[in-house]
């Protein structure tokens, strides 16, 4: 596993990760933490898991945060953005990475209230205690970064129309980024093996995840596209950039 960014890329920086107590987010955290940067890892039930991440992170001589909010209660996103506030003053890279949907007995709403409408509350909350030259970053797939385009499978249709709504929804706030001095960027992967959504799939369709493979000679795993993200959270690159990550033919040459 090596390291994407140089020991000192992030020094002093403040970070906060939704979604980020395993998974493609917790190595993202892993990566910014080495680079310097101070995370905060965000959960919705697993506290033990990220207790353990963020002492992993400082046994390692980094500085990191574990805060559980669920993104879709607008109190617990008012309690995490107070308490980030209270302890590191302020914010200068947000990742959302938070997303879902295929879980059962969440509702049939659950898609979009987490992958579009708290994806807007959690930018809309922290935007004001975000300084010129932050970042936001928004992780998603090509799955759903195509959907209007390219048919997926149906099992992930609800989780790729509200990504998709959530990407277009922050899209409409970049001009209010942009007056802050903030800047936003896209990273779109493809499928990632070792991830939940990769294996809920593989579930519901057997094979799934062998025959992407076959089309495209190879899947991005985890620890892979979290060094994509974390590059996305530094790389000087043009304003409101979608940065694709892996085969992407598949979907352009169908659009």
């Amino acid at each position: 596993m090596t390291t994407p960014l140089r020991a000192d890329q992030l020094s002093g920086a403040r970070v906060l990760i939704t979604g980020s107590s395993r998974g493609i987010g917790a190595q993202t955290a892993q990566y910014l933490s080495q680079a310097g940067a101070g995370v905060v890892i965000n959960y919705r039930n697993k506290a033990q898991r990220a207790e353990k991440l963020v002492a992993e992170i400082e046994a390692a001589g980094g500085k990191a945060l574990a805060i559980g909010a669920d993104l879709t209660d607008p109190l617990g996103v008012a309690r995490l953005v107070t308490q980030i506030k209270e302890e590191w003053g302020g914010l200068d890279i947000l990742v959302l990475n938070a997303s879902g949907g295929m879980e059962a007995d969440m509702g049939e709403d659950y898609a979009m209230k987490l992958n579009r409408d708290a994806q807007v509350g959690m930018l809309t909350s922290v935007l004001p205690m975000m300084e010129p030259g932050s970042r936001v970053v928004f992780v998603t797939s090509h799955q759903a970064h195509f959907i209007r385009e390219v048919e997926t499978m149906a099992e992930y249709v609800p989780v790729a129309l509200s990504k998709r709504a959530g990407e277009d929804a922050l899209r409409g706030m970049i001009t209010e980024m942009t007056g802050r001095g903030v800047s936003f960027v896209v990273v779109s992967g493809d499928m990632i093996e070792g991830t939940v959504t990769a294996t809920l799939l593989n579930r519901a369709n057997p094979g799934v995840i062998e025959q992407r493979k076959e089309q495209v000679g190879k899947l991005y795993n985890v620890d892979e596209f979290a060094a994509e993200v974390a590059k996305a959270c530094v790389d000087d690159i043009p304003e409101d950039h979608t940065r694709l990550v892996g085969d992407t033919s598949s979907f352009t040459s169908s659009a």
